[in-house]
C-alpha cells in the first residue's frame, strides 16, 4: 500500500452522519465504514478495506471511535 493520507472522522451528526477530512480536504459524510473507503479510493489510495480503517494509526477518530454511527443520545 502507498503512504496513506491523514484521515479524521469526526463524531456522529444528528443524522448520524460523521464528516470526513482526507488530508486538508473535507470529503463528504460518511454513514458507514464503507463510505470511508469509498472516498480514500476516489482520492487515489488502493486497496483500502474497512478493517484497515478501523485500525490504521494514519486514521483519527474524534469523539467516539469506528463503531459508532448513530446519532448522539441513540
Amino acid at each position: 500500500m502507498t503512504e496513506m493520507p491523514q484521515v479524521v472522522v469526526y463524531p456522529p451528526a444528528d443524522d448520524g452522519g460523521r464528516r470526513v477530512r482526507v488530508g486538508s480536504r473535507f470529503v463528504g459524510m460518511a454513514y458507514t465504514l464503507h463510505d470511508i473507503v469509498d472516498f480514500l479510493n476516489r482520492t487515489g489510495s488502493q486497496f483500502v478495506e474497512p478493517e484497515d480503517v478501523t485500525s490504521a494509526a494514519w486514521v483519527e477518530w474524534r469523539g467516539v471511535g469506528p463503531d459508532a454511527w448513530l446519532p448522539p443520545g441513540t
